[in-house]
Parts: structure tokens; C-alpha cells; sequence
């Protein structure tokens, strides 16, 4: 339990200095959280009937990053973003002379790992420049909202637990840590407009909602895929909490659909 709070507290100090230090350090470390993220994906789906290309679903992934950061940085056309679709094509081609038995899993599992456990945090450094400069204030505030989910959840469903949520694929979740992690993060999202401006109080509140639903979602995809696979952690790069894809789980279904929301409204 120490090794776990204490992981806690420096992984949280990290994520800030990260979000706050300047918009190169915040896109540079997100991009290689994604990074890292994908390879601890590739580990644990790797097996005798599937072997990702892992080094060409990297390689993909830090040309599509670049490109990414670039843009958002640099200012560059988005049309020059597509310049990572010839990378997606090598893998194709390269499977067609590894001889394996079942070509479209490896094929499969390479770029489900790019779509699954990189993209979602590259649509995570693009909420800091959504208002077209660089702000750290809406991506820091969907981590607070993010945390919050998670702490009413935890602390709603050990008080007032009863009905199971998902008990299938996740036997410790209820309806009612559901309820209340929606409920905090509502709660703590309608103090972000004062604290941090940028988005109007009933932005704050949609945002909140989405990490709320989506953000639960996205940890009970990320069981259901260590379920299946038979693993208990994605990695054991944080002690006490496991691995990247364990601690972002939130994020990688929530991210996108919070940028696909302020992107429609703003």
C-alpha cells in the first residue's frame, strides 16, 4: 500500500510538471506515453498464433506522432499528417514475407495496438492546442475531472455497492460507483470554469459527463482485453499500479470524444 501512494503521488507530480512546463515537454511526453503504452499492448497480446510487427507498429506510431506534434507545434498543414499512411502500408507488405501461418492476426494486432493504446493519447496533446494556442488548462483539467471519476467511484462503490455493473468482466464495479464517480467529477467540473477559465461551466459539466460514462468504459474494455488474455497487469512499469495502459485507461476511450465534442461546439 506505501509502494502504491507513493507511486501515486510522483506519478501525479510528473503528469502536472508535464502538462505545465511548455507545450514541446507536454507533447513530446504524452506522444512517448503513447508510445509506451503500445508497446506494453504488443507484450501482452503476443503469443505463438500472434505476433505483432512491433517494431514496424512503433515505427508507424512515431512517424504518426511527429507528424502530430508537428502540427500542433509547428503550425504545419494537417494535410502532411497523412504522410503516415505509407508506414500502414509496409506492414502489409512485410507480412507477406514472414511465412506465418495466420498473416492477418499479426497484421490485425499491429494496428489495433496503434488505433487502441497510441492514437487516443495523441488526440490527448491535441485537446492543449484545440483553442488554437497552446493551453494546459483543458487537458489538466479532463486528468482532475478523470481522477475524480475514478475516486467517486471507488469511494461511492465501497460505501453504497450493491448491483454489479459489468460483473462478467469486472466483478468489483457497481451501478452506484458509477453513479458516483459521474457525480464528483460533475461536481468538481463545475469549479473548473472558475479556476481555469477557458471552457464555459456547461462545457466543463459535458466534459465531465463523457469522462464520467466513457472513461468507465474504457476501464472495462481494458479488463475485458487482460481478461481474454489472461494477464493481470499490462505492465509493471509503476509499481503498485501496474502498467501504462492500467493507469490510462480512462483516457483512451474518453479522450477522443471529449476533443470530438469541443471541436463540434466550440
Amino acid at each position: 500500500m506505501l509502494t502504491r501512494a507513493i507511486t501515486g503521488f510522483f506519478f501525479i507530480v510528473v503528469l502536472i510538471g508535464a502538462l505545465l512546463l511548455g507545450e514541446v515537454v507536454f507533447t513530446v511526453f504524452f506522444s512517448l506515453v503513447g508510445l509506451g503504452a503500445l508497446y506494453e499492448f504488443y507484450g501482452i497480446v503476443r503469443s505463438e498464433e500472434n505476433k505483432p510487427l512491433s517494431v514496424l507498429g512503433l515505427i508507424s506510431a512515431i512517424v504518426l506522432s511527429a507528424l502530430i506534434g508537428w502540427h500542433c507545434i509547428g503550425n504545419m498543414p494537417f494535410k502532411y499528417v497523412w504522410l503516415f499512411i505509407p508506414t500502414f502500408s509496409i506492414i502489409f507488405i512485410c507480412s507477406l514475407y514472414q511465412k506465418r501461418r495466420l498473416p492477418f492476426n499479426d497484421i490485425g494486432y499491429t494496428l489495433l495496438g496503434i488505433i487502441y493504446a497510441c492514437i487516443p493519447f495523441l488526440f490527448f496533446v491535441a485537446l492543449g492546442f484545440i483553442t488554437g494556442a497552446f493551453n494546459p488548462y483543458i487537458p489538466l483539467g479532463f486528468l482532475i475531472i478523470l481522477w475524480s471519476n475514478d475516486t467517486g467511484a471507488y469511494l461511492a462503490g465501497r460505501s453504497f455497492g450493491r448491483t454489479k455493473l459489468f460483473e462478467r468482466i469486472s466483478p468489483n464495479k457497481t451501478w452506484e460507483g458509477f453513479v458516483g464517480g459521474v457525480l464528483l467529477a460533475i461536481v468538481v467540473s463545475l469549479n473548473l470554469e472558475q479556476y481555469f477559465g477557458t471552457l464555459q461551466r456547461w462545457e466543463w459539466m459535458c466534459v465531465a459527463v463523457i469522462i464520467g460514462v466513457f472513461g468507465t468504459l474504457g476501464d472495462l474494455v481494458e479488463s475485458m482485453l487482460k481478461r481474454s488474455l489472461g494477464v493481470k497487469d499490462s505492465g509493471n512499469i509503476l509499481p503498485g499500479h501496474g502498467g501504462l495502459l492500467d493507469r490510462f485507461d480512462g483516457l483512451l476511450m474518453a479522450a477522443p470524444l471529449v476533443f470530438l465534442f469541443l471541436l463540434m461546439v466550440r
